[in-house]
């Protein structure tokens, strides 16, 4: 079984007909994923697995709006990532991750606590053909990284202080977020605001494909 199939057979725990298909991203085209596809669903999902999909649902085989933006916006500004090593938190499919090897970082890692997130990572950085490492947990960074970067990690409130805790293990923070208008942190700058949408298209509320890009760098 290869490592896409085994993720396949991990999905269809929750979906029994679900498979994946390599998608190019809207906002990402030179870049591809191994993400959920929408074409096998017929009808609406049993009230069952809709509680499944609930109970443990696969970010990762979707592309957040989030995850697309700052993806793009490393690809526009590799000078962020170039040579440096990188640590992409709460990484799902792997997205930004894949974009700053793409950048010309000298090493990434890709961390999340879900282990079907970390494979799917593995999987699509071989689709991309770039190498990532992974790590199941924070606590386990063994090395300081130059910069962190993560998207969608402020959907709980109980991650806010997370942000603070992140200046004392990196050199700078590039922040992608689409809920959170004003972080509950000092010190960053909004860098641009971009539009995009989840893929699949999840047709969420509109305000959520405002994706808003934050910086923070470590005083000289």
């Amino acid at each position: 079984m290869t490592a896409k199939q085994s993720l396949e057979r991990q999905l269809q725990k929750t979906l029994s007909h679900a498979r994946l298909r390599l998608t190019k991203l809207p906002a990402c085209r030179e870049i591809q994923l191994y993400l959920y596809d929408p074409e096998v669903l017929q009808g609406p999902i049993s009230h069952e697995q809709a509680q499944a999909v609930v109970a443990e649902p696969a970010y990762w085989s979707f592309c957040w709006a989030s995850g697309q933006i700052l993806a793009r916006f490393i690809l526009d500004n590799p000078e962020w990532v170039r040579g440096k090593s990188v640590l992409d938190l709460g990484a799902g499919s792997g997205v930004v991750g894949i974009a700053a090897a793409m950048a010309g970082a000298d090493t990434v890692t890709v961390c999340d606590i879900d282990s079907d997130a970390l494979a799917a990572a593995a999987v699509n950085a071989t689709a991309n053909k770039v190498t990532l490492a992974t790590l199941a947990d924070l606590s386990q960074l063994a090395l300081r990284p130059d910069i962190i970067l993560a998207a969608d990690i402020l959907y709980d409130r109980d991650n806010y202080p997370l942000l603070n805790t992140l200046k004392n293990q990196t050199n700078a923070l590039l922040l992608a977020d689409s809920r959170v208008e004003t972080l509950p942190a000092e010190g960053f700058d909004l860098k641009t605001t971009m539009e995009a949408r989840t893929c699949p298209d999840l047709n969420e509320f509109e305000e959520f494909n405002q994706v808003r890009i934050y910086s923070w760098q470590m005083p000289q």
